[in-house]
């Protein structure tokens, strides 16, 4: 993976190369101190994916997006984004303008420079080769063989007759995102608005602490239903949206009054990640059985397979997102490989099934 590290700090820049340059997959053909420079070395250079920092002078991260998008330059962008309310707010918006994914920054405040960079490489180099099966091109017309995650699948898309699949009606629905999630969830929900809600949707994306909030607040705009992050012990209620917090699992748990509530742990993560889709789905089928219904997003890795068996164990319903429409079709393509799953689908698609499911 041929990588372009744009940051105004020359220390940054450095300590990121070599961070990145540690894992022998990954090349930094460039460095460049702002959005200005940055252009002239993608024209100058061959490159996968830009690691773009928001705020610099002369030209910042939102200019390149929109300078990148004018000039039709296609490569992956990865931002880094202040966890602060303007910072979030800018990472929202270039997630928009057409970046791929993003990386909280920590603060100079915050341990050490050591640390934070050490912190920053465990994140970011997963997050590069995220991209590797992506560009690469996943789709062989020929051979027909879809490739996710090392995955060489064979089998035809599975069909089903789409009036049976929403005869059963749900009482609640999962949806389980990552790397292109934030844009699929707006794209999924916007067609609930102006139009009832008669059952609860709970979301695991993965996303740090703070953006999760941001993001309550986005879909409750988008959707036109109240949307939050879920707290301990809330009872769970039609007509509500629920967003996993950041750095905590969100499940259901029965209450001894025979109600659903919302529980939230700090368990060992699960899948590299906290929320973990797989947690919410189990719990889910544990809960509901065959009264759910699960929607598996763009992302990158496996979180959600082992919830979607455990969906269809119990009669569920899973419907998971295509690969053209995904950012990276690393979670629906591993479900996809389980056979765990009644539809696949764009997400657009998704989001008129959801609401044939909720009216």
């Amino acid at each position: 993976m041929r990588v372009l590290v744009v940051d105004d700090s020359v220390v940054f820049r450095s300590q990121i190369k070599s961070a990145l340059e540690e894992n022998s997959e990954i090349v930094v053909v460039a460095v460049a101190a702002n959005g200005k420079i940055a252009i002239e070395k993608i024209e100058q250079n061959v490159v996968d994916v830009v690691i773009l920092d928001l705020e610099m002078p002369v030209m910042d991260g939102m200019q390149t997006l929109e300078e990148m998008r004018k000039r039709n330059l296609q490569q992956k962008v990865i931002i880094f984004a202040a966890p602060t309310g303007e910072g979030i707010d800018l990472a929202f918006r270039a997630l928009k303008a057409g970046a791929s994914d993003f990386i909280a920054k920590p603060a100079s405040t915050t341990g050490s420079l050591e640390e934070a960079l050490d912190g920053i490489k465990k994140e970011l180099i997963p997050k590069v080769l995220q991209f590797k099966g992506k560009l690469a091109g996943q789709f062989n017309q020929e051979k027909k063989v879809l490739i996710a995650n090392n995955y060489e699948l064979h089998k035809p898309i599975q069909k089903i007759n789409l009036s049976n699949l929403f005869l059963k009606k749900p009482k609640i629905i999962g949806i389980g995102s990552s790397t292109g999630g934030p844009n699929a969830l707006e794209i999924i929900l916007s067609p609930l608005k102006g139009n009832k809600l008669n059952v609860p949707i709970l979301i695991a994306q993965h996303m740090p602490p703070k953006f999760t909030e941001a993001l309550a607040e986005r879909i409750q705009f988008i959707s036109g239903h109240p949307c939050f992050e879920g707290k301990q012990g809330e009872p769970i209620s039609s007509g509500r949206i629920y967003i996993a917090p950041g750095d905590y699992h969100m499940t259901v748990e029965r209450g001894t009054d025979g109600n659903n509530y919302i529980r939230l742990d700090q368990g060992p993560k699960r899948n590299s990640v906290r929320p973990a889709v797989d947690n919410l789905f189990e719990s889910l089928s544990s809960n509901y059985g065959n009264a759910c219904s699960v929607f598996v997003l763009t992302g990158m890795g496996e979180d959600g397979m082992v919830g979607a068996q455990a969906i269809k164990s119990s009669a569920g319903t899973v419907i998971i997102q295509d690969q053209a429409s995904s950012t990276v079709w690393g979670m629906p393509g591993a479900v996809y490989a389980s056979g765990n799953f009644d539809m696949m689908s764009s997400v657009e698609e998704c989001g008129q099934f959801l609401l044939k499911m909720v009216e």
